[in-house]
């Protein structure tokens, strides 16, 4: 009896680990629909020292709570959500082109809020394309 216990703890264990790996890995690009014509949107907005800087000021107030102060994903509130929040120094995210990082940004998913509401002017949001640019691992 105690031999079917433990093999049913290690059976749920290992469905659990298997399924948290898959679902991190795929959290940043899974489901958001992103065709060629987002990708291919330009970014407007000159990088330029001033758009980084208001891009830094409004990743501050919208941003960093949940992808934390390097992009790295861990915010303060990351531990509390029961997907990840990327990586926006990997190699891998800033491959993304600026028009699918902006439609990402604009419209949300799951527990990310479309930041379009919350920053309706499309030129903050271009600016924060900017800043996140800034995070690329050195």
């Amino acid at each position: 009896m105690k031999a079917i216990q433990i093999r049913l703890i290690a059976i749920l264990l290992g469905l659990f680990l298997v399924f948290s790996f898959s679902n991190s890995a795929q959290a940043q690009t899974a489901g958001w629909n992103i065709t060629p014509a987002i990708k291919a949107t330009k970014n407007p907005v000159a990088s330029s020292k001033e758009s980084k800087s208001d891009g830094k000021d409004l990743y501050a107030k919208h941003c960093k709570s949940c992808h934390g102060s390097a992009g790295l994903g861990d915010g303060a509130k990351s531990a509390s959500l029961d997907v990840s929040c990327g990586d926006f120094s990997s190699a891998k995210f800033q491959s993304a082109a600026d028009g699918e990082i902006f439609f990402q940004i604009s419209t949300g998913k799951g527990k990310m809020p479309a930041f379009k509401r919350l920053i309706p002017e499309d030129n903050g949001r271009w600016a924060i394309v900017n800043y996140i640019r800034t995070l690329a691992a050195k």
